[in-house]
């Protein structure tokens, strides 16, 4: 697990840096109990960098980790950090977010694959908006569909732009998609998580490992790779463990970089709902 973060780090951090980072902790390995640690322990080396953000009225202003370079990426390894799931927004302008974020999630019998036609509906919405999206496997079970804005932009905009286009979806396709939490709408259909979208939430990170008996890792893909697990119905084709993403990284680079860098605005009369 050291070794990959060690390894990964190059295209890792830029997804993390400027961040408040929640991680979840796995002491005696994916079997064995876990905690969620958003305030970074009082016990870190001098040199790791850390920011007070709001978390809520619950929680209040908290001292999160910022994991800016491989040295704290490393030592978050070493505290069995296993999963890595950054905020949306950066530090230094917590409202407002640099993605607009749908976590696909399918109720069972339905896997990845129904994920990827939910996902290519995705593309081709925000297509008719002229604006891009790229997609990612969560590692886990479903996958995330991100669409760049790296702009002006807050969570008072995307939230309910999100939530409107989870509604359309669940709308055009109920057979398909659901747009509610409620566990007993979701058998066989996929649920388009539109309130990640809060600033008080998180995602899991590009190449971030999962806490499965696997190393999969929640991976980066091209749109090639889901549109020929949703044409072959292959839910294993978009199952990547560590090693693989290293030789993926070596082979493509970083498929998500643009996520990073790309501006993009949503239609004005819908981003105000």
């Amino acid at each position: 697990m050291i070794d990959y973060y060690a390894r990964i780090a190059p295209v890792l951090i830029p997804h993390l840096a400027d961040r408040a980072l929640t991680v979840t902790r796995w002491p005696d390995g994916v079997e064995g109990k876990h905690f969620f640690e958003k305030r970074c322990p009082t016990h870190r080396p001098e040199w790791v960098r850390t920011e007070k953000v709001w978390a809520g009225n619950r929680a209040g202003e908290i001292e999160f980790c910022i994991c800016d370079d491989r040295p704290t990426l490393t030592w978050l390894a070493q505290l069995a950090a296993l999963e890595l799931h950054p905020s949306l927004s950066l530090v230094a302008d917590v409202e407002r977010p640099t993605v607009l974020a749908f976590d696909l999630d399918p109720g069972p019998p339905a896997t990845i694959v129904e994920c990827c036609r939910v996902a290519l509906m995705l593309r081709e919405l925000f297509a008719r908006l002229e604006v891009e999206c790229f997609p990612k496997s969560s590692g886990s079970k479903g996958m995330q569909v991100y669409v760049p804005l790296n702009g002006e932009l807050t969570y008072e905009a995307t939230k309910p732009f999100a939530r409107a286009v989870a509604q359309a979806l669940e709308s055009a396709h109920p057979e398909l998609v659901v747009s509610r939490m409620t566990k007993d709408l979701r058998t066989g259909k996929v649920f388009v998580d539109w309130s990640q979208n809060t600033a008080s939430k998180t995602t899991i990170a590009a190449y971030s490992l999962r806490a499965r008996p696997q190393p999969t890792v929640s991976t980066p893909l091209l749109w090639e790779e889901v549109e020929k697990a949703d044409r072959d119905a292959e839910a294993d084709l978009l199952v990547f463990e560590s090693a693989a993403v290293l030789d993926r990284v070596e082979e493509h680079g970083d498929l998500f970089a643009p996520v990073l860098e790309l501006k993009q605005t949503l239609p004005e009369q819908l981003a105000q709902g």
